[in-house]
């Protein structure tokens, strides 16, 4: 399927999330197929049946479980030990332990490990009436009592209840089979309260400390609710800040200290965070967990699931693909439509009622793909070129080495290091990092890519030269460092490198497209003329991008 026609189904999904929250329709089986044939481009999967929803209401009919990636059959690869058999009928007897059924589902296949989605744990109010409803509806029989737990499980050890430890004890069974062991909760409270009843709960707070086993992090981010001001704000997110004195808030940021060493992160400050620098570490400390080690999944979840879970969930997909470590046949309209289709829609965000209340979570996620296009953001190892305290674009370098007849020719006053993004580093946050070992291409980065290369090569000769001069000239010579700066100020742009990394491109091409798609069929509405010019801005990239006019875009 081309790209075109890629984009056209976007725009019908989002059509269709705007105009209907009916789950079974024609439209919606073929969305599913759409899902089901771009899983197929890079993995070998199999399905969870939930075709009327008896699993769960607000899942997927057909729920892909991702078994290891297929496309390239000479290269080692995860085979994964779960049985489709049985992680479903797991699957059937744990849907009880969370909040509306909403159980804990893998959705991304990362390196062999299964990042997971679902919603909170279940208070004693949901899960008492609802096994009461599947026990007069079934018959007289109940699943979670049908299933006996063995008596050395922790969550029989320390049960102070029946109901609760055979439910929750299937929960954590199932997660052990998916070989989760880290749950990032994003709730902002322990539990929720509504009409002054614990609805539902969380692992960190369960009293009897049943999941004591898993690495429990407390990632407290904002719920849908503060989107609104996002928009009302003429969807700028920079210098939007909580208000973590609600009396409602009570979960603060808690995270193992080996997780966060290694990310030069002060979390001490998080409540001082704006929207866009708390999402930007937040996806920093997920990227760090699926990098670590060991072979440990993750969960990650709010409380039920439909909000900011795919937000997270999508940035992760996004960020990974834009790496070329997951769904790497697919091009950027590609994978646009499926995380939009899998992450958001079919897992039940309701995105027709968040629009009537202004809560705009879901054009913030795509909208925030700006802010993640460097290479700090990236799963992948790096390599760069270090001259003291500046980063050298090493693509510019080695075309010179190159041209030069040998890579070896490079001054020996530069280094070569290799570093993981998120890791300690000298650099400053002002370093150029224009450059690193890109994994493969797709075609429709190869096009783009060799598209640039011959728009801009005299550019990119130019930025070769002065660098290099500027290497020579300048070595421990501070005045000489300041009189050659004001030399490059008085330059041409044109003396900047003009190449975007692959990440950063493949990320501005999938943003492009979404907000094309949404301006042509769901549009922004502006709260009142803004001085920033926010949605000018936007407007104008909308234009820019795909040729759209966005002069009747706003609604």
């Amino acid at each position: 399927m081309s790209s075109v026609d890629a984009w056209l189904l976007t725009v019908f999904l989002f059509d269709h999330c705007n105009r209907s929250s009916i789950f079974a329709s024609p439209q919606v089986e073929a969305i599913e197929k759409r899902c089901l044939e771009l899983f197929a481009r890079d993995y070998k999967y199999s399905i969870i049946h939930n075709s009327n929803g008896e699993v769960c209401g607000h899942y997927p009919q057909q729920i892909v479980f991702l078994e290891y990636e297929c496309t390239d059959v000479e290269r080692d690869r995860f085979e994964s030990t779960v049985q489709i058999g049985k992680l479903q009928d797991l699957v059937n007897r744990s849907k009880l332990a969370r909040c509306r059924g909403r159980f804990v589902c893998p959705v991304i296949l990362y390196n062999g490990k299964h990042i997971c989605r679902s919603s909170t744990l279940a208070g004693w109010g949901e899960l008492y009436g609802r096994t009461g409803y599947n026990y007069i509806f079934s018959g007289g029989t109940d699943d979670a009592e049908s299933e006996e737990v063995p008596e050395d499980d922790s969550a029989v050890r320390n049960g102070d209840s029946q109901l609760f430890d055979k439910v929750r004890g299937l929960d954590i069974k199932l997660l052990r089979y998916l070989s989760v062991r880290y749950i990032c909760d994003l709730m902002v409270e322990n539990k929720k309260v509504k009409f002054g009843l614990n609805v539902t709960s969380s692992e960190k707070a369960d009293k009897v400390q049943r999941y004591a086993d898993f690495t429990l992090l407390s990632v407290p981010y904002p719920g849908c609710e503060f989107f609104k001001d996002y928009k009302d704000r003429d969807y700028t997110a920079e210098g939007l800040v909580f208000n973590w004195n609600q009396d409602y808030v009570d979960a603060p940021l808690t995270i193992p200290m080996c997780f966060t060493q290694n990310l030069n992160i002060d979390w001490t400050r998080y409540q001082s965070w704006d929207l866009v620098e708390q999402t930007q570490n937040y996806l920093k400390l997920l990227l760090h967990i699926i990098n670590s080690d060991d072979e440990s999944g993750l969960l990650v979840h709010c409380i039920s699931g439909w909000d900011r879970t795919p937000l997270f969930v999508s940035l992760l997909r996004l960020s990974l693909w834009a790496d070329g470590a997951v769904h790497a046949s697919l091009e950027p309209a590609e994978i646009l439509y499926l995380t939009i289709a899998y992450d958001w829609f079919l897992f039940g965000h309701m995105l027709p009622d968040r629009l009537s209340k202004g809560e705009e979570i879901f054009f913030f996620c795509f909208n925030f793909l700006k802010h993640i296009v460097s290479e700090k953001f990236s799963a992948v190892k790096k390599q760069r070129y270090i001259y003291g305290e500046l980063t050298a674009p090493a693509a510019c370098l080695l075309t010179e080495s190159r041209d030069r007849g040998s890579v070896t020719s490079l001054s020996s006053d530069f280094s070569l290091i290799t570093e993981e993004a998120g890791g300690s580093s000298s650099l400053t946050n002002d370093t150029v990092d224009l450059f690193s070992s890109q994994p493969q291409a797709s075609n429709w980065s190869a096009t783009h890519t060799h598209t640039h290369t011959h728009t801009h090569t005299h550019t990119q000769c130019l930025f070769n030269c002065t660098f290099w001069i500027y290497a020579s000239v300048t070595k421990n010579n501070k005045q000489n460092r300041d009189t050659f700066s004001s030399c490059l100020i008085s330059l041409s742009p044109l003396s900047r490198c003009p190449f975007p990394s692959e990440r950063q491109a493949r990320l501005e091409a999938v943003r492009e497209v979404f907000l094309a798609a949404y301006s042509s069929t769901v549009g922004l509405k502006s709260s009142a003329p803004s001085p920033s010019g926010a949605i000018t801005g936007l407007l104008e990239q909308f234009a820019r991008g795909v040729g759209l006019r966005g002069t009747n875009a706003i609604v």
